[in-house]
């Protein structure tokens, strides 16, 4: 008999059988530690033998914890346990976050014949999502869609905004939903007193979110097939001679056409937040002028309405400071740290503003002179290159920015906001002479302003972009094909931060000219 036929032939052992195998995937923060240590002396007060283990990941969400439990009944004997999973030998598998979920479907971990997948659908975005230039978020229907596929059984809920709800974190909620699934012969009394009996400070919130979590397990996939409402936009108010003006504007950009108004209302509230009144007036009347110029279906003139906003809407120092400094901001943070009613928050800001940012906050004629000046560029750079960091809980640190933030009475007159409009009306004028000939390409190049966003240096690598894709685009403009290359040079550009993909997309046009 051969090798195979041998293994083959053997009779499956029983006690081997007999060894539940759960593996965890928690990134830092998740208390995937703690849930393990749970798991394992849940198992033994059930008269269980049980070891756990974990490989540690790299910090900063780019890799995740892998943290694994086997256990088995300790009559007969004392087993001998695996220190890491193996694919396709895994019982229970728990994801902390959804695309840890999808990373252990792609290693093997969860099969089909075996494996009860417990997954959160809560994002934390990982590094290399974040550091894409375009969106860089990873297609959470796919994980989805495997997850069905490959899972004997499918538990999926957002157990970290149930855990946040109950005042704990995930670890508790994932527990809960470990009983819930039935996967571990246990009772749920003997989850609690495993809770119970850790010890600590944080019991009582555990076994709210314990439960929470197991409710939500229950429930399987709550309103994931159920759209969430449209958000209300929030009415305006103020005095009655400020809001006749805004009424005034909001019918004009109703008044545009069907396919232009609804975007055009979105960049008119977002233009006067960012300035005032007038500001928006002036987004008007640009957008007016793109459909002057346009025509049915207003392609043209929809994506203008976006892009001109944003580009009317630029970060600089002023808006920066005004973000840092609102209160729904402070309370955003407040939720994400879990601090309670009473608690007193520190707060610390990184402000790394580069020469350009400074200069660009000077009037126009002496922003100009600044800038042009190496000495002085180099005497900016000196004081400001090393960054701050600003403490917003201090009085003093609070007043610096919210100060900074209130300055927008003086942002029409920087050098900044010279630079902005000159730069924005290059780019209209430049999709404007496109129209008549090519207007697939004219939508192409409006849609190339997504290219440039963010703030200091973030700012800069995106307008390098869009000038090296408007520079290729001028190459091709005449060819029948002209859109198509604007649109595969804009992709390539938001591929990676370092612009290799638009390296190779540039060099293969000039290859054919």
């Amino acid at each position: 008999m051969t090798l195979q036929e041998v293994i083959r032939a053997r009779k499956p052992d029983e006690k081997l059988a007999q060894i539940v195998k759960v593996a965890i995937y928690a990134v830092g923060g998740q208390g995937g530690g703690v849930l393990t240590g749970w798991i394992e002396d849940l198992a033994r007060s059930q008269g269980y033998a049980a070891q756990a283990t974990s490989v540690a990941g790299v910090s900063q969400r780019t890799g995740a914890t892998i943290y694994y439990v086997e256990m088995a009944p300790a009559a007969g004997g004392t087993p001998v346990f695996s220190l890491m999973p193996a694919a396709g030998d895994v019982d229970v598998m728990i994801s902390a976050e959804w695309m840890e979920a999808g990373r252990a479907i792609m290693r093997g971990y969860v099969t089909p014949e075996r494996t009860t997948l417990i997954a959160s659908t809560h994002r934390n975005l990982a590094v290399s999502e974040k550091m894409v230039p375009g969106d860089g978020v990873a297609d959470a229907e796919a994980v989805r869609e495997a997850a069905i596929q490959s899972a004997k059984r499918l538990i999926a809920a957002d157990f970290e905004t149930a855990a946040v709800k109950a005042g704990s974190v995930i670890s508790s909620t994932l527990f809960g939903a470990l009983a819930a699934s039935g996967a571990l012969p246990f009772p749920r009394a003997a989850y609690e007193d495993t809770i119970r009996h850790s010890g600590g400070k944080g019991i009582e919130a555990s076994l709210r979110a314990f439960a929470a979590g197991y409710d939500a397990a229950l429930q399987g996939d709550i309103g994931r097939d159920t759209p969430a409402p449209a958000p209300q936009a929030t009415r305006a108010q103020g005095p009655a001679r400020l809001m006749a003006r805004w009424q005034a504007l909001e019918a004009r950009a109703a008044a545009l056409p069907a396919p232009v108004a609804e975007m055009a209302a979105h960049g008119l509230r977002k233009v006067v937040e960012f300035q005032d009144l007038a500001y928006g007036a002036e987004y008007l009347d640009r957008l007016d002028a793109v459909l002057a110029r346009d025509r049915a279906p207003h392609d043209l003139s929809r994506e203008a309405a976006k892009y001109l906003a944003n580009a009317m809407c630029y970060d600089d120092v002023i808006r920066v400071a005004d973000l840092k400094t609102r209160g729904a901001r402070f309370t955003r943070i407040r939720g994400e740290m879990g601090a309670k009613e009473g608690q007193l928050m520190q707060l610390t800001e990184f402000m790394h503003p580069r020469a350009e940012e400074i200069a660009g906050m000077l009037p126009r004629g002496l922003g100009a002179r600044v800038e042009a000046s190496p000495k002085w560029m180099g005497r900016l750079n000196r004081v400001f290159s090393r960054g701050r960091r600003i403490r917003t809980d201090s009085l003093r640190g609070y007043l610096m920015l919210y100060t900074l933030g209130g300055m927008k009475f003086w942002r029409r007159r920087t050098l900044r906001h010279a630079q902005e409009v000159a730069h924005l009306d290059r780019w209209i004028a430049m999709a404007l002479a496109e129209v008549d000939r090519d207007y697939a390409l004219a939508v192409e190049i409006v849609k190339c302003r997504r290219l440039i966003k963010g703030y200091s240096d973030t700012h800069a690598r995106g307008l390098s972009k869009f000038d090296r894709v408007t520079e290729a685009i001028a190459l091709v403009r005449t060819r029948p094909d002209a859109a198509d290359w604007a649109r595969r040079l804009r992709e390539a550009a938001l591929k990676d931060e370092e612009g290799k993909a638009l390296d190779g997309a540039v060099q293969t046009i000039r290859s054919f000219l």
